[in-house]
Parts: structure tokens; sequence; C-alpha cells
């Protein structure tokens, strides 16, 4: 049977397409992209040409384009498409409501017309906003988003979990806390740091620069997508983290470390608005039913991700169009 994701030119959804392809290559992977500032392509060279991949332009909000698009009876649809990025959902919300809200109902109801197997629907750790110190966020906490982007992401699973309460549609949801890795954009905090570090560029702290997050990197994260799309319970959680929360402050000294940088380009910008202080995922569930556990530790994965950004200099020029910079220009007062 074949595989529907959504979003497959992402940052994410590219490292998911890859490996799939890689692990299955006799099962055919449509991967339905809208090809936004974010989608590129050419993080997906490695599967272009391939049998096994198909790339379909389309918005998840087309329930006609989508239903072209979705074979009957396909196993699985793998529900990436998203906008992420924190400070554009400050900045205007409508966008996010319509890809994150009415795009995955969109998907739901394509789903179920087609006949799909399971729809794993890939949400994130800031649905369970602010944590208090040595607070760990479970499956069954209570969600309080602080931001829009958030507020977005959490009325999507809310639909999600109804379309298995209502329909017996076979869902399963995943929070994932911070990913780092190779072809991420560089609106995120690591790939702007790494790549402004090596350019000798300012890079934007928020505040105090004591946000807490939990880092994974993305080849872990869709390891445990795998587990989860294969042996998930229905109508289940799972939380997908490193298990290592470390404030921001610390993660770019080390970085800065890595590529023999000086702190000095470390750049105090206002703090975001609403911007919670601390996500940590607890990911006893997972470990525990499906056998998964994080394989790479965080600074050798860092290590590995600035060789990558410094062997791959072409890829981010193009992504560093300069489209993304005019928004800590507009919010901070900072060029990147």
């Amino acid at each position: 049977m074949a595989i529907f994701v959504t979003g497959g030119a992402g940052f994410i959804g590219s490292q998911f397409v890859r490996d799939w392809v890689r692990k299955y290559p006799a099962q055919l992977l449509i991967n339905f992209d809208k090809l936004t500032y974010a989608g590129n392509l050419e993080n997906l060279a490695e599967v272009e040409g391939n049998p096994a991949y198909r790339l379909v332009r389309g918005d998840v909000c087309d329930p006609n384009a989508v239903l072209d698009a979705l074979p009957d009876r396909c196993g699985a649809v793998v529900h990436f498409a998203a906008e992420s990025h924190v400070d554009r959902s400050i900045l205007s919300a409508a966008e996010f409501v319509r890809t994150n809200v009415l795009g995955t109902q969109v998907m739901l109801d394509c789903a179920r017309q087609k006949g799909v197997g399971r729809f794993l629907h890939i949400s994130t750790d800031e649905v369970g906003g602010d944590m208090e110190a040595d607070e760990w966020f479970h499956e069954d906490s209570p969600l309080d988003p602080s931001s829009p982007y958030a507020a977005s992401k959490t009325a999507a699973e809310h639909f999600v979990r109804a379309a298995t309460r209502t329909f017996g549609l076979d869902t399963v949801i995943t929070r994932t806390s911070n990913n780092y890795g190779p072809y991420q954009f560089p609106e995120k905090l690591l790939p702007l740091a790494i790549s402004n570090a090596i350019e000798e560029r300012p890079i934007p702290v928020y505040g105090d620069g004591m946000q807490v997050r939990d880092w994974i990197h993305v080849e872990d994260n869709t390891a445990a997508l795998f587990a989860v799309l294969e042996r998930g319970r229905k109508g289940a959680t799972y939380h997908i983290g490193g298990g290592n929360p470390l404030p921001n402050i610390e993660v770019l000294r080390l970085l800065l470390r890595l590529l023999g940088r000086p702190e000095s380009l470390l750049t105090r910008v206002p703090d975001r608005l609403g911007h919670d202080r601390r996500y940590a995922v607890d990911c006893t569930l997972i470990r525990g039913e499906l056998g998964w556990k994080p394989g790479i530790p965080f600074e050798d994965g860092l290590r590995e991700t600035v060789e990558w950004y410094r062997d791959h200099p072409d890829w981010v020029a193009h992504a560093k169009s300069g489209e993304y910079r005019g928004y800590y220009e507009k919010m901070y007062g900072v060029s990147v």
C-alpha cells in the first residue's frame, strides 16, 4: 500500500521521506506539499527520480486537490504540513489557523472518504505551554498553549481525537520537542545561529537566553515516528524528545565553541511575546510501549550538524534568501 506524506519538503518531513524510501524501496510514497518558503526540493535530491517516490504540489486546505492525489485505501497518511514559526504567528495568526486547523480537518475528512488505514498527526511540545522548573509534560497533561502557533496546533489535535471518537478513524498523535539537524530552514534557532556564526554575523538571543528546550536529532525523531506509525495504539498520543533540556544560551555557547567563534556574536534582543520559559516532554510511554529511545547524544549531533552546514554552503545560500530576515528586523530591530 502507498503512504501519503503532507509537507514532505520541509525539514522533518524531508528527513522522514528520505528515511522511508531507503527503508521501504518497494512501497510508493506520495509527497503532497504546497512548496511554500520552507519547502525546499533540494532537501529531496536523494529521492528525486526514484520510482518509489512521487511529488504532488498541492494545498492541504484544498479537498479536491487532496482527493485527487490521495489513493483509495492508502496505507497511511503522515501529516507534517503546518505553519510552524512562532514569530510569524505573532505577526499574523490567520495563515496558522488556515493551514494548521482547517488543513488538518480537510486531511481527516479526505482520509475517511478514501479509507486510509492510519492517520499519524505530527504535533509539538508547545501545546503544553510553559513548564515549571523540573516539571515534565506528559501525554495526559492539560494543554495550555501560549502562542498563536501553539494554539493552532492544539486545535488541530482536538480535531484529530474527535475523528477517532466520532468516526472511528485510526489516528495517532506525536508531540516532538525541538528538532535539529541538516536541512533545517535558517529562521529557526540552531540553523540561524550556525550559519550566522560561520559568517561571523550577529546571533539574536531572546531576553536573557535562559529559555529551556529539549533537543532531539531529526533522525532520532523519524525513527520514533516509524515506530509509532507501525506499532502505536489507535487513538494514542506519544511524546518524542531527547530527555536533556538545556537553556538556549548554553546551547549557543556550545555551538560557538565548536565553531571557534567569540561569544560577542551573541546579540540580545527583546524577549518574544508570551515566550514560554521551559518545555520538557516525558518520553516514558514511547520507551515502554514501543522500545524507542534517542540514539544520538546532543553534543555529537550538534557537531555533525555544524559540519553539515559548513560542507553545504550552496544549500545555505539558497535557503537564506533574505525574506525571513525581515521578521527579525521588524520585531526586534536587529539585522541577521
